[in-house]
């Protein structure tokens, strides 16, 4: 019914070039430092919204900041991440901006269990905890 295929197919004739490859352990550094990098960029926002909005102790903020920039280091070689001015919006988003960053906290620590990563573990779980307890308390306010 089927004529077989006589010829070779073009893509086993092409010459392939030799793509870099990474390995597992490269790609899950690679994957945990874009979590905290998004993570440090609403710790950033928050840190700024705090005073004003009267949520969060804002040194607890500026303090989780510094050991997520060192994480972020770590895991890139000891290059620092480059920190966005927060806007310093409206208030009225920090119930948004707590949310998220508990959602990257998470996504950060589940990378981070993969990797089997202490450090990291220990602190995408201490801000996970924060920002439940943040959430809870702008809830009741």
């Amino acid at each position: 019914m089927y004529e077989p295929i006589r010829t070779k197919s073009v893509h086993s004739m092409a010459v392939a070039p030799e793509v870099p490859h990474r390995s597992r352990e490269e790609e899950l550094d690679i994957r945990l430092a874009g979590h905290l990098t998004a993570l440090l960029t609403v710790t950033d926002e928050l840190h700024a919204l705090a005073p004003r909005a009267g949520a969060g102790d804002a040194a607890a903020l500026a303090s989780a900041a510094d050991r997520i920039a060192e994480q972020v280091a770590r895991l890139n070689g000891g290059h620092f991440p480059l920190r966005a001015e927060p806007t310093g919006g409206d208030p009225s988003r920090l119930p948004a901006l707590q949310q998220r960053a508990h959602t990257l906290a998470g996504n950060a620590l589940a990378v981070a269990t993969s990797r089997d990563d202490t450090a990291a573990m220990a602190l995408a779980s201490e801000r996970m905890e924060a920002h439940t307890t943040a959430t809870r308390d702008l809830a009741t306010a």
